[in-house]
């Protein structure tokens, strides 16, 4: 019996071992510091830095980088970030400047001590009146500032030195203080849209990794140092240079192009990536020409900032957006409708340009579509003499024997051609 229990007890299975302890230490990696933490018999945290061989200089400029520039910067961003924000900064800091010179001109102006109803008839025109006309008439224009939204943000600052130069000069007119000070109110109200409608395709251009909310905060953060300044140094000017109407009408003349160029240097270095007449036209016009195709980045420096309407001869001189009735007419609605009747556009090729009106739906591959067909019918109208009917339906058949590839590498550089922003131009429905 002795026996028999022995040898049970011999085969009866060892007790589970207890489950692992899980780590009560870690290292975690953050700034390109190493840390390492670890919990305590009496449950207190510990922390080590484990590694930081960092100079004290390349601590002073990742902390910088690590406040006004995204995540992962240079990696997490297009091309030509750094320069946008470089000219950024110096836009916001020559604006902050002359605001300050303005507004000491129109505490001038109006007098120190104004009547309750003065300072009424100010607050209204000035504040609340004007400057709402002026936002309510430019958020009519939303749709154009999508298509050229570089374009419209000069636009919005060349509004917003002429509206702090009319309060500068204001002195100079006391008796009509109410009107200069309130036209260079709509006009700083129609800056202050235009300025604000363009900043998210502008940001967006730059999300490398959906990280718009993270370039928006670090852009503000730059703002907000470089207007910081910029107050500083008016305060400055205002109690030295420019104490006189003399003194500011030199200084703010000078402030005034220093904030327009780094608005216009700020826009060049911005890869927007969204398909316009513009941007299409040249796209088309670098792949007919020399078979390549240019990124956001490759064209950012050869967009027309000032006149974006022109039209560019390798792409068919396209003129997108007229309205259907001035760019056609019955017969040619229906032999253009007879070519191309599965497409969601209307070609008209005349002397000067041709004509592209699309559909309601139309997207960007349509547009491009179409802007290839002008393209080829230009270029093999150059080298032959035949007629256009037999050109466009030639084009045609080219476009659609090199349209996919064309596409897939336009996709593969960044663009989105999901959409076309024609600036409102007119479309059709059947």
């Amino acid at each position: 019996m002795n026996l028999l229990n022995s040898i049970k007890m011999h085969n009866k299975p060892p007790p589970p071992s207890p489950p692992p302890e899980f780590p009560v230490y870690w290292v975690e990696t953050c700034d390109s510091v190493s840390r390492h933490f670890e919990f305590q018999p009496d449950g207190s945290l510990s922390m080590n830095v484990v590694d930081d061989s960092r100079s004290k200089v390349r601590r002073v400029v990742e902390s910088f980088q690590n406040k006004f520039f995204p995540s992962g910067y240079p990696y997490s961003v297009n091309e030509g970030y750094l320069r946008y924000s470089q000219f950024r900064a110096l836009q916001h800091f020559s604006s902050a400047a002359l605001s300050v010179l303005s507004t000491q001109s129109l505490l001038f102006a109006a007098g120190l001590r104004p009547t309750p109803a003065q300072a009424t008839a100010v607050s209204w025109v000035l504040k609340d009146g004007m400057q709402h006309v002026g936002k309510l008439i430019c958020s009519n224009l939303g749709a154009r500032m999508d298509s050229e939204p570089k374009c419209w943000r000069i636009l919005a600052d060349v509004l917003y030195d002429l509206g702090t130069g009319l309060e500068v000069l204001s002195p100079l007119c006391p008796h009509l203080f109410l009107e200069v000070a309130g036209l260079g109110n709509f006009a700083k109200g129609m800056a202050v849209v235009a300025a604000r409608a363009t900043r998210l395709p502008i940001y967006s251009s730059f999300a490398k990794e959906g990280n718009l909310s993270d370039l928006f905060a670090k852009g503000e953060a730059i703002s907000t140092v470089f207007n910081v300044l910029g107050l500083g140094v008016g305060i400055q000017l205002a109690s030295t240079v420019c104490s006189s109407m003399q003194g500011k009408m030199v200084v703010g003349p000078l402030l005034s192009i220093v904030h327009v160029y780094s608005v216009v240097e700020e826009m060049r270095a911005v890869p927007v990536n969204t398909l316009n007449p513009q941007r299409t036209a040249m796209v088309v016009a670098d792949f007919v020409k020399a078979g390549k195709i240019s990124s956001p980045a490759d064209l950012r420096y050869r967009e027309d900032l000032l006149f974006p309407g022109r039209l560019i001869e390798d792409a068919g001189n396209v003129k997108v957006g007229r309205t259907l009735h001035k760019a056609f007419t019955p017969s040619k609605i229906r032999e253009s409708k007879q070519k191309f009747p599965e497409e969601k556009f209307l070609l008209n090729r005349g002397n000067k340009w041709t004509d592209m009106i699309l559909e309601q739906n139309a997207s960007g591959e349509d547009a491009l579509r179409g802007w290839l067909v002008a393209a080829y019918a230009a270029s093999m109208e150059k080298s032959s003499s035949r007629s256009t009917p037999s050109v466009l339906q030639d084009a045609y058949e080219k476009m659609n024997s090199t349209f996919d590839s064309f596409l897939s590498e336009l996709q593969s550089k960044g663009w989105h051609t999901d959409r076309f922003l024609d600036g409102a131009g007119s479309r059709f429905a059947w």
